[in-house]
């Protein structure tokens, strides 16, 4: 139970309490002009766990206005104008501040808790929390209206403005994102919202929307996996309205406030979940009609996968860095002023709106050969673009990369102890740490596509690239490109068991390498949403038990050469289960403990829907 402490006897008429006991608020009221230790003997008797909002009894606005100044998980302090709150782990702060904060007057004297006209007693407080290096969010109101009134007149005029404006129409629009793809801008977010409305209105969760999303998507890759013309339909209709319910897990979070760790994980992994199950649905599918594209559906999750590698380790490393100018970025900047270039750059990437509608379609109406090959070169043209945007923002602009920045690209690298081992041995070298990471994983992949399935080059190869990763990770990534380190280990990485797997050339060994890459693949989403959450990389004994990615590109090699083909199948079906269950069990127990024990709530809004 959340609390609002009113400033003084509530105004006559004012629907205040009543607006702030619809969003949750038990209301209390502190005696007129009551002293600073008043108020804080208001606040000591109220459970240590709770958030606490202070709100000036003169407030007069829109009670969405409340609701984003107040109720927003996400934030220990926030506030708008006569109104702010803290959460329980900000109580102490606002304590500590409260006599200054409150006990003085403008001129410096007196201890009355009745303020100036021209500052509300949250406002004090929030300023004084500031003052003090506290963050306080203040959230963006656009129309809403949130004043304190001092006289009649003033509350007339707040509330004639107050009527205005609609806010729940504001509400709706707040529930989509800023910044969306064409297809569910235009296609999805027009409806959809409405359905996040229903939903808050009967209480259900986000979280339930994206299960329900996953639980859609699973039954889609079931009717794709049929191999029938009318299964392939369905799962193409099934597919849009899984990312319906996508769009609509999010807006509902939006539009309720209702944020937190474990739905910003489960939003994450269960898009990716979504996607590559529905791959595999069309490859089975595929095969019931003689047709092997096993292939084609691992190449389409190895891009994408490392597609949105990139996109996070670049983020990574550039989202802090000081100096952040570059010529490329502001002529990105000035394309965006010209309405039709925003829409067509922002298709051209084809973000998960585009990508499964393109999907869908050409499930329905095509074969699944048709569907991934297709896939395969829209995303490939999409990752040539962005990648050579970012290596030329790169190269152009002039930044100070963090410490911060160094370790986060070090654990998206995910090294184990074998290249661990390597780069305590030489501090730096010769070479670069993207050029030594670029040669390693060309040289392995080359020498499995090129040599003949069981040649034992391929574990020369792997040697080599276990030395170069260990070598790449020598010292601080803070270099322009070293962002491109994590994304190169990702290709080599998936790119040698996508080949020894098709170089076996016998049944169940492309599958058995698809079940492994979508485990490994798991991990680093894992990894990547740890660290964009604040939580810090997986723990490393982890990381050494499922080999790192250098050790498991070793495994596979030698496993390759020293056994059968059918062996060899065997091998990657049971690393695959190995990795999923070390990596399942401590990835759910710790956004489980995470979310119990209260982490900062999160919404990670991912790719353009």
């Amino acid at each position: 139970m959340s609390t609002a402490i009113l400033t003084g006897r509530p105004v006559p008429g004012s629907p205040l309490e009543g607006d702030l006991r619809s969003l949750g608020f038990d209301v209390r009221t502190a005696p007129d002009a009551a002293s600073p230790e008043e108020l804080a003997a208001l606040l000591r008797d109220l459970p240590a766990g709770e958030r606490v909002a202070v709100v000036d009894t003169r407030f007069v606005g829109h009670v969405h206005a409340l609701r984003l100044g107040l109720t927003d998980p996400r934030f220990p302090v926030s506030a708008v104008p006569g109104a702010m709150t803290a959460q329980a782990g900000a109580r102490g702060e606002l304590m500590s501040v409260l006599r200054t904060a409150v006990g003085a007057t403008p001129d410096g004297g007196g201890t009355g808790l009745t303020p100036a006209p021209e500052q509300a007693v949250p406002d004090r407080l929030a300023a004084a929390l500031e003052a003090g290096g506290v963050d306080v969010h203040r959230p963006e109101l656009g129309t809403l209206v949130a004043v304190v009134a001092d006289d009649p007149e003033a509350r007339n005029t707040a509330r004639q403005a107050v009527a205005a404006v609609d806010d729940e129409a504001v509400r709706l629009r707040g529930a989509v994102k800023a910044r969306d793809g064409f297809f569910t801008t235009y296609c999805i977010s027009p409806y959809s919202r409405y359905l996040a409305r229903w939903c808050a209105r009967r209480g259900f969760t986000p979280n339930q929307v994206t299960t329900a999303s996953l639980l859609t998507a699973l039954i889609a890759a079931g009717c794709a996996a049929t191999g029938t013309r009318g299964g392939f339909i369905a799962a193409g209709l099934l597919l849009l309205f899984s990312f319906v319910l996508d769009c609509t897990d999010g807006q509902l979070a939006r539009y309720s406030l209702q944020y937190s760790t474990l739905g910003a994980w489960l939003d994450a992994t269960f898009d990716r979940a979504k996607e590559y199950a529905y791959y595999a649905g069309l490859a089975l599918g595929a095969a019931r009609g003689g047709d092997d594209v096993w292939a084609l559906a691992l190449g389409a999750m190895v891009l994408q996968t490392c597609r949105h590698v990139v996109d996070f380790s670049f983020n990574e490393a550039n989202h802090d860095a000081t100096a952040n100018t570059s010529p490329t970025a502001a002529l990105s900047d000035k394309l965006d002023s010209v309405g039709w270039t925003v829409w067509v750059r922002r298709m051209i990437v084809l973000p998960i709106g585009e990508r499964w509608a393109l999907i869908a379609v050409l499930t329905a109406v095509t074969t699944p050969r048709v569907t991934l090959v297709v896939l395969l070169v829209g995303c490939s043209l999409a990752a040539c673009y962005t990648t050579a945007g970012r290596v030329l923002r790169s190269l152009t602009r002039k930044a100070t990369r963090t410490d911060r920045a160094a370790r986060a690209l070090a654990d998206l690298a995910d090294n184990g102890t074998l290249a661990s081992s390597f780069a305590a041995l030489r501090r730096g070298g010769p070479l670069p740490a993207p050029v030594l990471a670029f040669l390693g994983g060309a040289a392995v992949v080359a020498v499995a596509a090129c040599t003949s399935y069981g040649s034992p080059w391929v574990v020369v190869a792997a040697v080599i690239y276990v030395i170069t990763s260990g070598l790449a990770l020598a010292r601080p990534l803070k270099g322009a490109l070293d962002w491109l380190v994590p994304p190169f280990f990702r290709v080599a990485e998936y790119g040698t068991v996508l080949v020894l797997a098709a170089k076996a050339d016998v049944n169940g060994a492309l599958p058995a390498a698809f079940g492994l890459v979508a485990a490994v693949a798991y991990h680093h989403y894992d990894t990547v949403y740890r660290i964009k959450g604040g939580t810090g990389a997986p723990p490393r004994w982890l990381v050494r038990a499922i080999g790192g990615q250098e050790g498991r590109t070793l495994v596979v090699a030698l496993a390759a050469a020293v056994l059968h083909d059918t062996d060899f199948t065997v091998a990657l079906t049971a690393l695959a289960v190995a990795v999923a269950l070390v990596v399942l069990v401590e990835s759910i127990r710790f956004w489980v403990t995470a979310h119990k024990r209260g982490a900062p709530a999160v919404h990670d809004e991912g790719e353009p829907a």
